[in-house]
C-alpha cells in the first residue's frame, strides 16, 4: 500500500473490505466543540469508487457525524488491521447526510443491506488517503457481530424509533443542529 495517496486504490478497498470495524471522526469548527470518534461495524461501509465510500448509519444515542457534516463537511475513516499484518488506512474528505426522503435515498440505500433502524446514509468524497504501520496496534479476534441494536429498533417499532430521534438525534452534543432538525 502506498504511504499518502489521493484516490482509494484497490489494494486499498480490498483492505477496507476485510475489516469488520471502522471509526468515523468528525468535530465542529468551534475550538471548544467536542471532537466525535464513534466505532462502527456490521459491513456497514462500501467504497463506491475510487474517490467515494458511504456507509449505512442507523438510529442512536447521538447524531454528531449529521450536526459537523451539516457545519463543515470535514470526516475522517479510520480502518486498523487487528489480525497479524498490521497496517492502518485513514480516508479524509467532505461528507454528506443522505436521509430516507432525498430523491438520492434509493441509489445509496440499494448498496447496503436494509435493517430496522436505518437512520441515514453518510456518503464521503475522498481527496486524501493514508497508511501508516499499525505496529502499535494490538491483535484481537473478531467473534462475530452483535445483534442487539437490531433487537432494541424491532422494540421500539417506527413509531418509537421517530420519537427516539426526535428527543436525542436533532441536536449535537454542542448543540449543533442535525440534518433531523434542518429537514
Amino acid at each position: 500500500m502506498d504511504k499518502l495517496s489521493t484516490e482509494i486504490s484497490k489494494s486499498h478497498q480490498e483492505f477496507i473490505e476485510k475489516q469488520k470495524m471502522f471509526f468515523v471522526a468528525s468535530a465542529p469548527l468551534s475550538g471548544e466543540g467536542h471532537v466525535n470518534v464513534s466505532p462502527k461495524g456490521l459491513e456497514q461501509l462500501k467504497v463506491l469508487n475510487s474517490s467515494q465510500v458511504a456507509y449505512l448509519d442507523f438510529v442512536g444515542s447521538g447524531n454528531e457525524t449529521s450536526a459537523h457534516l451539516l457545519e463543515n463537511g470535514r470526516i475522517t475513516f479510520m480502518f486498523c488491521s487487528f489480525d497479524k499484518v498490521p497496517c492502518i488506512l485513514r480516508l479524509y474528505g467532505q461528507g454528506k447526510v443522505i436521509l430516507p426522503e432525498s430523491s438520492d435515498w434509493c441509489h445509496f440505500a440499494s448498496f447496503f443491506k436494509a435493517h430496522k433502524g436505518n437512520r441515514q446514509i453518510i456518503v464521503a468524497d475522498i481527496f486524501h488517503v493514508q497508511t501508516s504501520c499499525g505496529y502499535g496496534v494490538p491483535l484481537y479476534d473478531y467473534q462475530g457481530d452483535r445483534n442487539i441494536l437490531f433487537e432494541w429498533a424491532e422494540k421500539k417499532g417506527e413509531t418509537g424509533l421517530q420519537q427516539y430521534q426526535k428527543e436525542k438525534n436533532r441536536v449535537s452534543l454542542d448543540h449543533l443542529p442535525t440534518h433531523l432538525s434542518v429537514q
